[in-house]
């Protein structure tokens, strides 16, 4: 029988002799395209989770094995490295250990393909007792016997070559004060209309290494006399180029200084500078970070006459 003409999507079906309710159909087409609507959500939010996990793994693989980048707090390194200098830090070279890794996880204690550095090498650590990543040269190996007379290296009983050089001459800048280590006295002369500070420099070669600038401050500084000692297995022995101005493997950690630095602490080696700043610049003022940049830092060795 043939539905009256003002029926409507709400009357029932007889099939049978029995009276069926139907569905509307607006109504099943409304709750398909709702349900299709939460599972697009939550696949987006899936995908987006995964996404992100990913990205982290993979920083944190790279972070921890290949490389990492470090800034250079201190004037310990000059003439090499100024303050505002952004290193590459080289992860592989020297093995890994749980100081590689952020936050110090996965924890282990010793390290894993662990060849030593070479004489000569600039190196980033964690120091022995507190938890401060630094950045000094490596001068001495295990066995190796280290001194210093009247401001002379001595290695394995043997000056070490010390040429004079001419007067290194670092600009002052916002985060680069003209710091002098008493009783040494600043002396600051202007080159080019820019003021810089003039330091006494020395080329110094390590027996079958590198060469590389060192500044003497002063005559007579607190670490110009440091009596022999030998490097200890498992240790290697560093110092600042900055000779009167770095607390390194001369002082012992109770003074502040790294003592003899274990194997274990080394984090990797400094590559190349890939960005380095005069300290005027602002994370929260985007056009003053091209301005404050030195251009001519970028990608300088840490070998021979420093620039």
């Amino acid at each position: 029988m043939r539905a009256p003409p003002f029926a409507t999507p709400l009357d029932g079906l007889a099939v049978g002799g029995k009276k069926r309710a139907m569905t509307p159909r607006f109504f099943r087409r409304s709750r398909s395209t709702a349900g299709s609507a939460r599972t697009e959500r939550r696949e987006s939010l899936g995908s987006l989770l995964r996404f992100v996990l990913t990205v982290a793994v993979i920083a944190w693989a790279f972070r921890s094995l290949v490389g990492a980048p470090f800034n250079i707090p201190s004037g310990s390194m000059l003439p090499t490295l100024y303050i505002g200098d952004y290193v590459a830090v080289a992860k592989w070279p020297y093995g890994y250990s749980r100081y590689s890794f952020p936050l110090g996880l996965p924890a282990f204690d010793g390290r894993i393909f662990s060849p030593l550095p070479s004489r000569g090498e600039v190196v980033v650590f964690r120091h022995p007792t507190e938890n401060d990543d630094l950045i000094k040269r490596v001068i001495g190996l295990p066995g190796d016997m280290v001194e210093v007379r009247g401001g002379r290296l001595v290695l394995n009983g043997r000056e070490v070559p010390h040429q004079p050089l001419s007067p290194a001459k670092v600009p002052v800048t916002a985060n680069s004060p003209c710091r002098t280590v008493p009783p040494a006295q600043p002396t600051v002369v202007a080159v080019s209309g820019e003021e810089v500070c003039v330091y006494r420099a020395y080329l110094e070669t390590l027996p079958g290494g590198p060469s590389y600038t060192v500044l003497d401050q002063a005559d007579d500084g607190p670490a110009d006399n440091f009596a022999p000692v030998r490097v200890p297995l498992g240790h290697v022995f560093v110092m600042g180029d900055s000779r009167d101005d770095s607390l390194d493997s001369r002082y012992p950690t109770y003074e502040g200084g790294v003592g003899m630095l274990p194997v274990e602490n080394l984090i990797g080696r400094a590559s190349f500078t890939f960005w380095s700043t005069d300290g005027s610049a602002s994370w929260f003022r985007p056009w003053s970070w091209f301005p404050a940049l030195r251009a001519g830092r970028i990608d300088n060795g840490y070998t021979g006459i420093a620039g």
